[in-house]
């Protein structure tokens, strides 16, 4: 009887530390789950550099955020995730991936990183597994304004001096777009053909802002893409640049992902 009693007394006594060690452990879990991030990586598109970043940084910088700008070299995707996973790579926790126009391509495969906790596509392509680039462009009829240019002798793109201001930033002053085109990359065209391996966003938080004043990819497209992908969806009254000229609005959806709201 003895034996008996010290038996279930036992069980008891495991049971009852198993239950405290969960009461402990969850509540524990859950306030890590709800951290801030407080990292955030900017990929840029084609026919653009890393600074047209820069008010984007700013808000977001005053705002106590460490904010990463990648270079793409805009020779192929593979290069340009190399560029974006060495940037992830240096963070010093979890990170919000943002990527503007062709940038999205590129987060949607640099994004399965271990340290992106949210994806943010701002204008941007957003790819599945096995999708190339060109392939949504081709989805809709281009806006008259756009000026991307058929393939180079060397098989790079440029954007059409004459249709840059209307075609990709119309809402910021001309002095700032002729600087823009100025310093835009060469983006070699393999790159809108190069497919996908796996897709972030199919298993992590995305987020999509569509540019409603869009002329380089029209807004159908993007809400097509962001609604295929179940991305909480922002609509912003913007050209291709609103990253620029709303980085204020801008700023907030990508808080909104550090916040997992």
């Amino acid at each position: 009887m003895k034996t008996l009693f010290k038996t279930q007394l036992n069980r008891f006594y495991l049971l009852a530390t198993f239950a405290f060690g969960l009461f402990f452990t969850v509540p524990s879990f859950a306030q890590t789950a709800q951290t801030p991030v407080k990292n955030v990586v900017l990929v840029h598109g084609a026919f653009v550099d890393g600074s047209g970043w820069k008010a984007l940084y700013e808000v977001l910088t005053q705002k106590g955020y460490k904010v990463t700008i990648v270079q793409n070299p805009l020779s192929s995707l593979e290069d340009d995730v190399r560029a974006t996973k060495l940037v992830l790579d240096k963070q010093d926790g979890p990170t919000i991936l943002v990527g503007h126009s062709w940038g999205g391509t590129v987060i949607t495969e640099a994004g399965n990183h271990p340290k992106v906790a949210a994806l943010v596509y701002v204008a941007a392509v957003q790819p599945d597994s096995g999708e190339n680039t060109i392939q949504w462009l081709q989805t809709a009829p281009p806006a008259p304004e756009n000026g991307v240019l058929a393939p180079d002798a060397h098989g790079i793109v440029y954007y059409d001096k004459a249709k840059f201001h209307a075609g990709f930033a119309a809402d910021i002053p001309k002095a700032d777009a002729d600087f823009m085109y100025a310093s835009q990359g060469a983006f070699y065209a393999k790159g809108f053909e190069t497919p996908i391996s796996q897709a972030a966003w199919r298993n992590k938080p995305a987020y999509g802002i569509v540019a409603t004043e869009d002329k380089s990819i029209v807004p159908s497209i993007q809400r097509a893409m962001y609604k295929r992908s179940n991305s909480k969806i922002t609509e912003i009254k913007g050209s291709h640049v609103v990253f620029m000229s709303q980085p204020k609005v801008v700023a907030q959806v990508i808080i909104s992902a550090a916040n997992g709201k």
